[in-house]
């Protein structure tokens, strides 16, 4: 059984981000073009270049990417819109903006949604009469 760590959780909800990402957009069923699909030439595409996409995920990283979405349960909505947001990498500022708080709470927040999800992931119950402060410290010496 692996014992979850904060810095891992924090990669997988970040990868699950990513993912989703790179996944295509949702469109609604019948939605298509009526141009034709344009076919470039040669002469169109000499000294230009080469665009790569990148390819798209696994199955697998899917699966992943959604039980770490459902991770996101656990912690309260505010709490677990921070995490969502960091994932993004959005930066302190847009979310702390964003929610009205400062960035050492936002920080703290952040780093309490964590200690919830990797309590929760190690098979543990979350102490309800214990401090924020309480949860993310015993969240790391697991």
């Amino acid at each position: 059984m692996t014992v979850w760590t904060p810095a891992m959780v924090a990669d997988r909800l970040e990868l699950a981000a990513e993912v989703m990402k790179s996944l295509p957009p949702v469109r609604p069923r019948g939605f298509f073009s009526a141009w034709p699909d344009y076919l470039p030439t040669f002469g169109d595409q000499v000294g230009q270049e080469p665009r790569m996409r990148r390819p798209l995920p696994s199955p697998k990283m899917i699966s992943d990417a959604d039980e770490a979405l459902l991770w996101l349960r656990w912690p309260d909505q505010e709490i677990a819109q921070i995490l969502w947001a960091r994932a993004n990498r959005n930066p302190w500022k847009q979310v702390c903006w964003h929610h009205g708080i400062s960035r050492a709470t936002a920080n703290r927040r952040h780093e309490f949604g964590l200690a919830v999800i990797v309590w929760r992931l190690n098979g543990q119950q979350v102490p309800q009469k214990r401090s924020m402060e309480y949860v993310v410290a015993k969240s790391g010496e697991a």
